[in-house]
């Protein structure tokens, strides 16, 4: 009786699915393990409110790790404390001499 023989062929494709198989393996665990330990811990809370100078009005509003910054229809950057309380600087955008 004769043994049948294997195709190396096959052998090689069963290896090759076998290392792709760990591959992918490995880089889940590894994207998982990422997303775990790297992204940004949750800001505090917006505040409730901001009081913006006198005629002033916001057109944008964007907050960072450790301020607030608000852009007024005046072309001004308005940079508050985390709380929205205290008006730490005033950032013009434009030279004031150049505005319509």
């Amino acid at each position: 009786m004769d043994t049948p023989s294997r195709d190396t062929g096959l052998i090689v494709l069963k290896w090759l699915v076998n290392v792709l198989t760990a591959t992918m393996t490995v880089g889940i665990v590894a994207l998982v393990w990422l997303m775990a330990t790297r992204l940004p811990q949750p800001l505090p809370p917006l505040p409730d409110s901001i009081a913006l100078p006198e005629g002033e009005t916001a057109t944008a509003f964007t907050r960072g790790r450790g301020f607030v910054a608000v852009v007024t229809a005046g072309d001004e950057i308005l940079i508050y404390d985390p709380t929205g309380a205290e008006l730490r600087r005033r950032i013009p955008l434009s030279d004031p001499e150049t505005r319509p």
